[in-house]
């Protein structure tokens, strides 16, 4: 069985990318948040091996998400998923615990790349 992957992220539209991605490379999607509130609590639940997680959301940052997610599960590994010009953003989601980062538009090969090597499957 595949790896199993919490997607997160406010918009649909992105959702739906990374889940296709995923499905097509043989993960399995456990779970969707459109929040960072309901992107710890649906990790809780889950306990996905990846989170890939938006930085941009409401309620909660996806930076905010990460630290609290880091901070109950050490061993979480989350990918940060950001647009071009938040690098300041994506330096501080590193420092809260995400393990890398992908940028929108995704590409496949580069969010499987990416996805590969923090799993240590690269």
């Amino acid at each position: 069985m595949g790896k199993r992957v919490l997607v997160v992220d406010d918009a649909i539209f992105m959702r739906n990318t990374l889940k296709d991605v995923f499905v097509a490379a043989g993960f399995e999607v456990v779970g969707e948040a459109q929040h960072g509130i309901e992107a710890v609590d649906r990790y809780k639940q889950l306990k996905p091996d990846l989170v890939t997680m938006d930085i941009v959301m409401p309620y909660k940052s996806g930076i905010e998400a990460t630290r609290d997610i880091v901070k109950a599960d050490p061993g979480a590994v989350i990918v940060m998923c950001s647009a071009l010009g938040q690098e300041n953003l994506v330096m501080e989601a590193i420092e809260a615990g995400a393990a890398d980062f992908i940028i929108k538009p995704f590409k496949q090969d580069e969010v499987l790349a990416v996805v590969r090597k923090v799993l240590g499957e690269a």
